[in-house]
């Protein structure tokens, strides 16, 4: 009876154990438990179609994460998304013309929004927005619009 009990009680703490590993894998994997501090400013940015871009994703400049994505909202004028980004002060000079993109990261497919400085004198300032903006590629229209054109019959 006692031999039974200390195998249970290692197949739980191993279970266990697995468990955590898969939580901590899930959330490194994915970007969405990273911190990026207090100090932050905002800046927001227009785009046709995001995708499966979330709130919290990374905002990277050359790879290195920045900022997050704070919130996605539609413009009912328009019925573009406005994505609102929080960048860390410690990346305060930014200059005003940077462009941004929706990229795909991993194999996964995270997306992520990815800035392009430009190089404008004057910098980014808090409730800024970015004017040069380029919209998720999405597979799926693409692959729609190369089904539709081939079997227009234009040979």
């Amino acid at each position: 009876m006692r031999a039974n009990y200390s195998v249970e009680l290692a197949s739980g703490i191993f279970l266990l154990l697995g468990i955590a590993a898969m939580v901590w894998l899930a959330t490194t994997a994915t970007n969405y438990g990273q911190d990026i501090g207090e100090d932050t400013y905002q800046i927001s940015a227009r785009f046709q179609n995001i995708a499966e871009l979330r709130e919290k994703a990374p905002v990277k400049i050359g790879g290195v994460t920045v900022g997050t994505v704070e919130s996605i909202a539609l413009d009912p004028v328009s019925f573009e998304a406005v994505v609102t980004m929080s960048i860390t002060t410690h990346y305060d000079e930014v200059p005003s013309d940077t462009g941004a993109s929706i990229l795909t990261s991993g194999v996964l497919g995270d997306r992520y929004i990815g800035l392009e400085p430009g190089g404008a004198p004057d910098m980014l300032q808090d409730g800024d927005e970015l004017f040069i903006t380029q919209s998720a590629f999405v597979l799926e229209q693409v692959v729609g619009k190369v089904i539709f054109n081939a079997g227009s019959g234009n040979e």
